[in-house]
C-alpha cells in the first residue's frame, strides 16, 4: 500500500506540472503610441541698435519698439524658412548715440551671428558701423539715419526706409523761405554727422534762393547752454534760425532764444521734430517749424498704429513705423529666398517691392528708398502737427495729401429690385 500511495502521489505531481505548463502566458501591458517627432526649427537673430540711455533714449526706444513689434508678429505667424519653424529673436543693443560705442556693439552683433540689422538711429553711429556690417556681409536697414554719406559709400548691404538729408534739408528750407520769407537766417548745428549734414543742405538751399545766411555757429550734441551763440544771433537781427541737432539740445536752444527776446522763427530737422520739444522748451515751442524724412507716424497704416498702442501702451513718437518696416523687409526677403543666410537673401532684399506701414517701399541702386516723402510740421498749443507733404519738389497741404492718398470708399451695393406689390 505504501508503494502504491507513493506512486499515485508521483503521478499526481506530474499531472500538476503538465497542467502548469499549459497556462496561458500573460500579455504585456499596452504601450502608449510614440509621440510624433518635433518639427525641425531654426532660430534667426535680428539685431537692433539705437540709444537706449542718454538724452535721446526715448527715440531709441521708439525705434526698438517698432522692430520688436515686427518680430512678435512674425513669430505669431509661424513662418517656415527652409522647411523649418522659424523663431525670430530680437537682439537689442545700446550705442548711446556714440560712434565709438556704435562700432563696438556692431562687432558684438556680428560675433553673435545675427542674420540682419535694423538701425542705427543716428547717422553718426550708423555710418561707421556700416563698414563693419559690410565686411561681415550682413544687411543693415536704418529707419532714421538720413545723412547721404551712408548710402554713398558703395556698400551693397546698406538700406534705409526714410529719405535723405539732401531731400529733407531743401524741403524744410524751401518751406521756411516760401511761408515765412526771411531775409537773414542763422544756421546752427551740433557738429555731428547728422546735425552738420542737414544744416549744410539747409544753408545751400537758402543761399540758392538768394537769402542771406550768417556764418555758421556750432555747439555739440551735449550742449545745453546756448546763450553766447544766441546773443550773437540776436545782435545780427536774424529773422529765422535753423538748428541741425536732436530735441535734447534743440529744446534748450529754443527756450533760451525766447528768454533772450529773439522773435525769429525757429526751425529744425527731424532730430528735434518731436513732442518732447514742448517738455524741453515749454510754451516757447509753439510756432516752431520742423521736418521729418518720411510720412508722419499718424499717417502710418492703421493696423500698425493699433498694434503698437496695444503692445506698448503709447503712440509711436517718430520713426518706429520705419524700423517696423525695416524688420519686416528683412523677414520678407528671407522668406522669398527661403533662407536666413545673408548672402542668399540679400539679392531679394535689394529688389524689394514691399507694402509696409509707411507705404510702398522699393530701393534704388544705392539702397535709398525711392520716392520718399518729406513732412513739414508746426507746434501749436503744445502739440506737433503735420502741415505739408513735400515730394519731388512739390508741396501739398497735409489734409489734401491724406485725402488723395485715402482709398475711395467702396461703392454701396446695388439695391435689390423692388418686389412686386401683391395688389396692383
Amino acid at each position: 500500500m505504501k508503494r502504491a500511495f507513493v506512486g499515485l502521489t508521483a503521478i499526481a505531481a506530474a499531472v500538476a506540472l503538465i497542467g502548469c505548463g499549459k497556462e496561458e502566458p500573460k500579455k504585456p501591458a499596452a504601450q502608449a503610441p510614440a509621440a510624433p517627432a518635433a518639427a525641425p526649427s531654426i532660430e534667426i537673430k535680428i539685431g537692433h541698435v539705437g540709444p537706449l540711455t542718454g538724452g535721446i533714449a526715448h527715440l531709441g526706444k521708439d525705434n526698438e519698439n517698432g522692430a520688436r513689434l515686427a518680430i512678435t508678429e512674425a513669430n505669431a505667424a509661424k513662418i517656415k524658412i527652409d522647411g523649418k519653424d522659424a523663431k525670430f529673436v530680437l537682439v537689442a543693443e545700446d550705442d548711446q548715440a556714440d560712434p565709438k560705442v556704435g562700432t563696438t556693439v556692431a562687432q558684438k552683433l556680428v560675433d553673435a551671428k545675427v542674420a540682419g540689422i535694423v538701425g542705427h538711429l543716428n547717422s553718426g553711429t550708423t555710418i561707421p558701423a556700416s563698414a563693419i556690417y559690410n565686411t561681415a556681409g550682413i544687411p543693415v536697414i536704418t529707419g532714421s539715419a538720413t545723412n547721404p554719406k551712408l548710402t554713398e559709400q558703395g556698400f551693397k548691404v546698406v538700406f534705409r526706409t526714410v529719405g535723405r538729408d539732401d531731400q529733407q534739408g531743401p524741403a524744410i528750407a524751401s518751406y521756411l523761405s516760401d511761408t515765412k520769407k526771411p531775409k537773414l537766417v542763422a544756421v546752427i548745428d551740433d557738429a555731428t554727422a547728422y546735425g552738420e549734414g542737414i544744416a549744410n543742405e539747409v544753408e545751400k538751399t537758402l543761399k540758392a534762393a538768394n537769402i542771406k545766411v550768417l556764418p555758421r555757429e556750432k555747439g555739440t550734441d551735449k550742449t545745453t547752454d546756448w546763450k553766447a551763440i544766441l546773443t550773437k544771433v540776436k545782435g545780427k537781427n536774424a529773422d529765422a534760425v535753423f538748428y541741425g541737432g536732436m530735441d535734447a539740445t534743440g529744446g534748450p536752444l529754443l527756450k533760451q532764444g525766447r528768454e533772450l527776446g529773439i522773435k525769429a522763427v525757429f526751425s529744425f530737422g527731424d532730430g528735434a521734430c518731436t513732442d518732447d520739444m514742448t517738455k524741453l522748451a515749454g510754451a516757447a515751442a509753439d510756432g516752431l517749424l520742423c521736418s521729418q524724412a518720411g510720412l508722419p507716424p499718424q499717417a502710418a497704416d492703421k493696423k500698425f498704429l493699433e498694434a503698437y498702442k496695444k503692445a506698448f501702451n503709447v503712440d509711436p513718437i517718430l520713426y518706429a513705423p520705419f524700423t517696423y518696416d525695416g524688420a519686416n523687409l528683412l523677414i520678407s526677403a528671407m522668406r522669398k529666398a527661403n533662407s536666413a543666410d545673408p548672402a542668399k537673401y540679400l539679392p531679394e532684399l535689394a529688389k524689394s517691392d514691399f507694402q509696409g506701414a509707411t507705404g510702398k517701399i522699393a530701393f534704388d541702386a544705392k539702397g535709398d528708398r525711392k520716392d520718399a516723402e518729406m513732412t513739414i510740421f508746426t507746434m501749436k498749443d503744445g502739440k506737433l502737427g503735420p502741415v505739408a507733404i513735400i515730394k519731388g519738389g512739390k508741396t501739398t497741404d497735409y489734409a489734401e495729401f491724406m485725402k488723395a492718398a485715402s482709398p475711395a470708399p467702396a461703392a454701396a451695393p446695388a439695391a435689390e429690385p423692388a418686389k412686386a406689390e401683391a395688389k396692383k
